[in-house]
């Protein structure tokens, strides 16, 4: 899968509701090469959906646990409108 085009599906669903493993909703914005969840004040980093995507999918959050916001990154790359028909 080209992580090129994966990043601009997850940057053009900027704003929109995701929904995390355990039903927790929330939305990100983008910051420069990373993304912020309005949920926690931290930075999600490119890098880091680009090494979670070497992985999908996911059965849960535990496969990315050693990434920062592993709920988070999990509700965006499992999200249909992200991952389409590509895993």
């Amino acid at each position: 899968m080209n992580f090129a085009e994966v990043w601009s599906r997850i940057e053009s669903h900027a704003g929109e509701e995701f929904t995390q493993i355990r039903g927790g909703t929330f939305r990100y914005s983008m910051v420069g090469s990373s993304l912020r969840p309005d949920r926690t004040n931290r930075r999600l980093s490119k890098a880091h959906f680009e090494e979670a995507l070497r992985l999908v999918p996911f059965p849960n959050t535990t496969v990315v646990h050693h990434l920062q916001g592993p709920s988070y990154i999990y509700a965006i790359l499992m999200d249909p409108r992200i991952r389409r028909d590509n895993w």
